[in-house]
């Protein structure tokens, strides 16, 4: 999870960038104004949900979370969401946006088997983002956090998702990067996202990679770097203090009781 919030922290200043960001050796690694987005929000808005599940409620309560923490923390929404956290009586609206990939991360902790896992992707992305696209791109991050927490390999990982959700994970960052633009869905944000991962050498190149191909920075290092923080066992120390400086202490309780009761039993 905190992989998610340091790549959204790190990538903020990136996504609005013009000219986009298209080299990987950009410094400093956190620039100044370097803040979380609702990526941070709606992810720990996600893990909150989890910690607050208690049986017999058949899943935990996404949407409420969602409402709860959308509302309280102003920030770049997309207009759908935003109309969606306005209305009297928010009802999903069929979206495939990426939104319900970048705050999933937790979901591929809290879970034993990796159907619960893809199971509750699909109860996290459903508030809002119940388009079949919104849920695949969920359910494609998940089943690669728990994959890699459990100790699958690259090409494993390549493979799998490949296989059952049809991402063309074959191409190569370098080959994206000079046609990539900015793109806010699923399709064209997960599968970017993965590859960086599968391309990287540690915690820091995937970051570094997924930000470098120019578009929804911030999306997308959230969407590697909760992945690839499973595959390396945990994010630097550096980029963890830096990204804990920059978030609400609240948000840090709950990161903290998160990493305590789902996150440091399975590393």
């Amino acid at each position: 999870m905190l992989g998610a919030i340091a790549g959204d922290i790190i990538g903020s200043t990136h996504e609005i960038a013009d000219p986009p960001t298209k080299v990987v050796d950009f410094e400093p690694l956190f620039a100044a104004g370097s803040q979380f987005t609702d990526d941070t929000i709606l992810t720990i808005a996600t893990a909150r949900a989890i910690l607050d599940w208690t049986w017999p409620e058949p899943n935990p309560d996404y949407r409420t979370q969602y409402l709860s923490s959308g509302r309280r923390y102003p920030s770049r929404y997309s207009a759908q969401f935003s109309s969606w956290l306005e209305s009297d009586m928010p009802t999903p609206y069929n979206s495939f946006g990426n939104g319900a990939a970048m705050r999933v991360g937790p979901v591929g902790w809290a879970f034993d088997s990796l159907g619960e896992t893809l199971n509750q992707a699909r109860s996290s992305a459903s508030p809002s983002h119940n388009h079949r696209e919104g849920i695949k791109g969920a359910q494609a991050v998940v089943h690669a956090i728990y994959m890699a927490r459990g100790g699958c390999g690259k090409g494993e990982i390549r493979r799998v998702i490949d296989t059952d959700y049809g991402y063309d994970l074959h191409r190569t960052i370098d080959n994206v990067r000079p046609r990539y633009r900015f793109d806010m869905t699923c399709q064209g944000t997960v599968p970017e996202a993965i590859i960086a991962f599968l391309e990287s050498d540690d915690f820091e190149s995937s970051i570094r990679l997924a930000i470098s191909l120019g578009g929804d920075a911030d999306t997308l290092a959230c969407i590697t770097g909760s992945i690839a923080e499973a595959f390396y066992g945990g994010v630097p120390s550096a980029i963890e203090d830096h990204a804990r400086s920059l978030i609400p202490r609240e948000m840090i309780d709950v990161m903290d009781q998160f990493f305590l009761r789902f996150i440091r039993p399975r590393l």
